[in-house]
């Protein structure tokens, strides 16, 4: 079993700062990739950012300049700084581990449960 746990979330003012964490636990041979994901009211997943395993980072258009994913010092766990925050970066924001398991052969993603973002106006 892989479990994927974020943290962080909360209510924030435009403008304001927030940071989440991921942390990535369990049968886990090694990690391909971190994500973050969100979904926002009515609205359908996307991705935010993405840090890969030789630390190559993508970001969504919406967030370049704004948001910063980095690894944490810990063995999987990856942050994302979220600065400059909007009333339309309110989502519950997702993390995602595209990781080969130690229990099985092959690349599988794992998700948590989500951490609610809200800012206000």
């Amino acid at each position: 079993q892989v479990h994927v746990v974020e943290s962080g979330g909360g209510l924030v003012e435009a403008g304001g700062s927030l940071r989440l964490s991921c942390a990535a636990s369990g049968f886990i041979f090694s990690v391909a990739a971190m994500a973050w994901y969100r979904q926002g009211p009515g609205k359908q997943r996307e991705v935010v950012a993405t840090i890969t395993s030789q630390n190559v980072t993508i970001y969504a258009d919406s967030v370049k300049g704004r948001f910063i994913i980095s690894r944490g010092g810990a063995e999987n766990t990856v942050y994302l700084q979220m600065n400059s925050l909007k009333p339309s970066d309110t989502a519950v924001y997702y993390c995602k581990t595209t990781a080969i398991p130690t229990t099985n052969i092959g690349r599988y993603d794992y998700w948590g449960q989500g951490t609610q973002v809200t800012v206000s106006s």
